[in-house]
């Protein structure tokens, strides 16, 4: 149902070597046509390419558009330097790689007020262009590759954990303290963490969806994955009670992995064929994923299926590895 009133928004951008997707990403949420005021803040990291060029070539053409420095070029940072330079009480969190589906902020808003909540948002809807990009994406939507999370796969409204980017009321940001700066990935999930903490409500709906650009190489797949991993376990170390199966999973594939091949190993050497055993843990790893891929794959071009599998083993071992190695220091939590 339609508001009466429709409040001003501020859509908040963390923006660091975007260059390929920034524009999009800034198009995307000027052609919302939002009934009500609309500003975006890009809050701009160092940036080594031409990221900072494109931002202010952005804000020279339309005046909705302000920039503001975030030094550091960590996601947090930039979140909150732009919230505290943002004008209004709701705030939009938008990617420099993502791109809004249209009337996005709009119902956002509407569900904001439908359900009362602290922070709304909807399905990551991964979408690749290369073949490997097409793989990396099927392989986020796909229970193979990140399993069974709402916002990658869908679902019922509802209330959550966590919701992809969000769609905040100020007050709730003020009552919490913001996004942790310590915090350089996982922070969102943190955030809406300690929000529901204070009682606070995080809803999910499917109305709701962004494009996001995956990695475009298998480098890039591991390095982001693997930072994942280890911030995922900075998040348990800090919050105990919300390990589960889903994000120990990983690094227990890893051991059983590398001891399997080990045992495996140690047994053709010796001659202990008991031993050899051990090899059944890799082999039935990789036809789990050849066949899982087959399937969770089936709609790809045959080229993206052939990476499907690499990609799929790429994101489970970086992503344990990761979560095994942990932070070399441990950055103190703030207090809300």
């Amino acid at each position: 149902m339609p508001l009466s009133h429709w409040p001003p928004v501020s859509v908040v951008m963390p923006v660091l070597n975007e260059e390929r997707h920034l524009e999009e990403a800034v198009g995307r949420v000027l052609e919302q046509d939002y009934p009500g005021e609309l500003e975006v803040v890009l809050a701009i990291g160092p940036s080594k390419d031409r990221t900072q060029e494109i931002a202010d070539k952005l804000a020279d053409r339309d005046p909705r558009i302000s920039i503001v420095p975030n030094p550091t070029g960590k996601t947090p940072a930039g979140l909150n330097v732009g919230i505290a330079n943002a004008r209004h009480d709701i705030l939009v969190r938008v990617d420099g790689h993502g791109a809004l589906t249209d009337g996005y902020i709009t119902r956002a808003v509407e569900v904001l007020d439908e359900s009362g909540a602290d922070n709304v948002g909807g399905v990551m809807a991964a979408e690749g262009r290369t073949p490997t990009e097409m793989a990396v994406a099927c392989a986020y939507r796909s229970r193979l590759g990140l399993g069974a999370s709402t916002f990658h796969q869908g679902g019922k409204a509802g209330p959550a954990d966590t919701v992809y980017l969000g769609v905040f009321r100020r007050a709730a940001l003020e009552r919490v303290g913001g996004f942790d700066e310590t915090m350089h990935r996982a922070q969102d999930w943190e955030l809406n963490y300690r929000i529901r903490k204070t009682g606070g409500l995080i809803w999910f709906t499917p109305d709701l969806s962004v494009t996001y650009r995956p990695r475009s190489s298998l480098s890039a797949v591991a390095k982001q994955f693997f930072h994942t991993g280890q911030w995922r376990r900075e998040v348990i170390r800090r919050h105990p009670e919300t390990a589960n199966k889903r994000y120990l999973a990983p690094p227990i594939a890893v051991i059983l992995l590398a001891l399997g091949t080990i045992l495996g190993i140690i047994g053709l050497a010796t001659g202990s064929s008991w031993l050899d055993l051990g090899f059944l843990a890799p082999l039935g790893y990789a036809i789990l994923l050849l066949a899982g891929s087959a399937v969770e794959g089936r709609y790809l071009p045959w080229k993206a299926l052939l990476w499907m599998p690499l990609v799929c083993a790429t994101m489970h071992v970086s992503w344990g590895l990761g979560f095994l190695v942990g932070l070399r220091e441990q950055p103190k939590a703030v207090s809300a």
